[in-house]
C-alpha cells in the first residue's frame, strides 16, 4: 500500500457490512490512513454486488471506471459487479471459489497489484 499510495494512485475501499463493525476491522487492521474513501454498505445504502456502491465510489474519488481496478475475493460481488460499470477486475484468489469466471487479471497476494499495474 505504501508504493501505491507513493506512486500518487487513489485508493477506496468498498465493503459489504455494519458501519461502525468494518470501520473498526479496517482501523485494527491499521489500513485506514492509505484509503481515500472507504465505503461500507450499512453507511451508503447499498451493497455490492449493486453497480451504484461502484459509481458512487468512484464519483466521490473523481475517477473514472475504465481508468480503475477493483480487487476483490468475492467473484460476483467484486469482479463481475465491478466489470460491470467498467472497472478491470482483478480477482483475489480465494479457494472457496471456483476460478472459472470471467476477470481482468487474478492475483494470490496484494503484493501482486504492483506488477499487475506495471503490465
Amino acid at each position: 500500500m505504501d508504493s501505491l499510495k507513493g506512486k500518487g494512485i487513489k485508493l477506496g475501499l468498498i465493503s459489504n457490512g455494519y458501519g461502525e463493525f468494518q470501520y473498526n476491522n479496517i482501523k485494527g487492521l491499521g489500513i485506514e490512513p492509505y484509503f481515500d474513501l472507504i465505503a461500507i454498505s450499512e453507511w451508503e445504502g447499498l451493497r455490492k454486488p449493486d453497480p451504484r456502491i461502484f459509481a458512487n465510489t468512484l464519483s466521490r474519488l473523481k475517477s473514472k471506471a475504465e481508468e480503475s481496478i477493483y480487487v476483490g475475493d468475492h467473484p460476483d460481488n467484486d469482479v463481475t459487479a465491478s466489470r460491470r460499470i467498467g472497472m478491470k477486475g482483478i480477482w483475489k484468489r480465494d479457494p472457496y471459489y471456483d476460478p472459472d469466471f470471467a476477470k481482468d487479471g487474478e492475483i494470490t497476494d496484494l503484493l501482486e497489484i504492483i506488477d499487475y499495474l506495471q503490465n
